[in-house]
């Protein structure tokens, strides 16, 4: 049955709008190339959008060209504002865009574990309605959240959690309040990372991958064939619980320690690198995006002393390379009296690295196991403090231990990837709205 008029003229206006969210500003003859609709269909569907207050004539194109098929149209960034939260156990993060995703102004702000729930929740408000004063937003139209912990599927509030502070459920329901024009929405902080990773980060090519989140805690998030699952309870990826061996205990339903979390988070990465006699780095307090990334700087300094040896030989007086007899089959080295660097598998800092693999690979076997992603991203601060000296490692010891061929990658985004993932699904909810067809008053949000 073909579609209505005002169906397809909908349609017509979404995929335009799309398409100026993806390409940028175009011209009507652009927007006929792209879509293949005809001309008067192009020219009609740029004039509802136009008086809609949708889109605007950005400028021309062409230094030479005059004339309506020289102007080019974009996406009225202004018509309405968008807020981003990072809400983790010891601070937040906030960020303030326009409707094409634009960050206009960002700020962060700790907030310790003595505050007490009322003030931390004034804090970090405070600081959402600093940031969007900043940004020059008069309101907020969408405000997307990011937490630790589970998003109920059916009420999509974020569940009370033992461990998690107090005023992350508190927070929500305060900016509700504070902003009653918002919408407001919550959603896992590791879903969020996958969801960045995979529209701009490290997993843009991948339908199916697991995101591994590497930091304060653990967590997983899990994406087939294009969708995030987030399981009948919300808790898919809550890999902190998952029973492994190396723990003294087993986890508990309200108790994580003697799980995955157990071996792999933040506090257990600084013990094992204290383990193996690995500093953090000069002049900062022992973290594990210190420590990790110490251990990469030697490891990395290490391969390259080697390959230096090996490639550049040594210098005689007169700035020549010397040069000695070798025997037929005989492995060039390095010359009499030169000093040998020490391999760089045998430093503490990789002997580390090695060990915190082998934690890293029993959670990610596991994975592989059930669900046959075909690529896990290390994410998080300690993921992309890791980088492929880590990846590598893990991706080893999967190969290793499981029949199934598994990538594994370093996140491209960080820790950033929560908030990133947080502006991308407010940007999604305010477009999904305004770009809704029908009759839509000028407001600016």
């Amino acid at each position: 049955m073909p579609a209505s008029p005002s169906t397809a003229r909908a349609i017509n206006d979404r995929h335009a709008l799309r398409l100026l969210q993806q390409e940028g500003p175009l011209t009507a003859g652009q927007l006929k190339q792209f879509t293949g609709l005809s001309r008067p269909t192009v020219a009609d569907l740029v004039e509802r959008l136009t008086a809609a207050g949708l889109i605007a004539v950005v400028g021309e194109a062409g230094e030479q060209r005059r004339g309506p098929n020289a102007k080019v149209y974009g996406i009225v960034a202004d018509r309405a504002h968008l807020a981003a939260l990072d809400v983790r156990t010891e601070g937040v993060s906030v960020a303030v865009a326009d409707l094409v995703g634009r960050v206009l102004a960002e700020a962060s702000v700790p907030i310790t574990g003595d505050m007490g729930t009322g003030p931390a929740v004034e804090q970090a408000v405070a600081l959402v309605e600093r940031v969007v004063k900043e940004a020059g937003a008069d309101r907020l139209h969408t405000v997307g959240i990011g937490a630790p912990g589970l998003i109920d599927p059916a009420s999509g509030e974020l569940r009370d959690s033992s461990g998690l502070p107090e005023w992350h459920r508190r927070l929500v329901a305060a900016l509700q309040e504070r902003l009653p024009e918002a919408r407001v929405s919550v959603e896992n902080e590791t879903n969020l990372a996958a969801l960045a990773e995979q529209r701009d980060g490290v997993a843009r090519d991948r339908d199916t991958f697991v995101l591994l989140w590497l930091g304060h805690g653990t967590g997983a998030a899990v994406v087939l064939d294009g969708a995030l699952r987030r399981g009948a309870s919300g808790g898919t990826g809550e890999i902190g619980f998952l029973p492994v061996p190396g723990t003294t205990t087993l986890p508990s339903a309200t108790d994580c320690e003697g799980g995955f979390h157990g071996l792999a988070a933040s506090t257990a990465v600084v013990d094992l690198a204290a383990a193996h006699g690995v500093p953090a780095e000069p002049g900062q307090e022992p973290s594990a995006v210190g420590v990790v990334r110490a251990a990469v700087g030697v490891v990395r300094a290490a391969v390259g002393q080697v390959r230096g040896v090996e490639g550049g030989g040594s210098r005689s007086a007169g700035g020549l390379e010397a040069s000695r007899p070798e025997s037929p089959g005989e492995t060039p080295g390095p010359a009499s009296g030169d000093e040998v660097p020490p391999s760089p598998s045998a430093t503490p800092a990789a002997r580390f690295l090695d060990a915190l693999a082998d934690r890293l690979a029993v959670g990610v076997a596991s994975v592989v196991a059930i669900l046959d992603p075909g690529c896990v991203v290390l994410g998080g601060e300690v993921g992309q403090a890791g980088g492929e000296e880590l990846a590598d490692r893990v991706r080893d010891r999967i190969a290793r231990i499981s029949p199934l061929p598994t990538e594994v990658r370093t996140t491209t985004l960080g820790g950033g990837a929560v908030l990133r993932g947080a502006l991308l699904t407010a940007r999604d909810r305010a477009q999904e709205e305004l770009f809704t067809p029908g009759e839509r008053p000028i407001q600016r949000w």
